[in-house]
């Protein structure tokens, strides 16, 4: 089976994969962040309902579970939670299916790039942290030992 050194560089790849995913996550959470009444006036503007709750929504799931995922805390279930966010903020924020034109355009471009970032996530849930991570560092990912117990019956 052809794997192209997967096995030398898997844990380097599920490194880059985190931070490359989050990287943009982390930068908008921060602005949102520092940037918190601006950030509530254009969700008020674009009909996000509760905006203010909505602003601290989006710094948590971006900024801080977006952190967690960079450094490699709770890989598989934060990746589950990110694309769930992922997927909401598609839905949302980018409503392709309403608009014409240009707007129309743009907002199908963002929204099938959340999707897509919904892939490496995806990924990251089924390939987890990988060596380089707090999850490998506490065990956090190890299987329990009833399950690392393999079951030969008797036939």
């Amino acid at each position: 089976m052809l794997d192209l050194g997967v096995g030398k560089t898997k844990d380097g790849a599920l490194l880059a994969a985190r931070i490359l995913l989050m990287l943009l996550f982390v930068l908008f959470g921060w602005d949102k962040l520092t940037k918190f009444g601006d950030t509530i006036g254009y969700m008020a503007q674009t009909g996000v309902p509760d905006a203010p709750l909505a602003t601290v929504f989006a710094i948590v799931m971006e900024l801080f579970i977006g952190a967690g995922i960079v450094v490699g805390l709770m890989t598989r279930l934060l990746a589950l939670l990110m694309m769930a966010y992922t997927l909401a903020t598609a839905i949302i924020g980018h409503p392709f299916w309403t608009m014409t034109g240009g707007a129309a355009v743009d907002a199908e471009l963002n929204f099938f790039k959340n999707i897509a970032i919904m892939g490496g996530l995806l990924a990251l849930y089924v390939g987890g942290g990988g060596r380089y991570s707090v999850d490998a560092t506490i065990n956090f990912d190890q299987p329990h030992a009833a399950e690392r117990t393999v079951s030969h019956g008797s036939d």
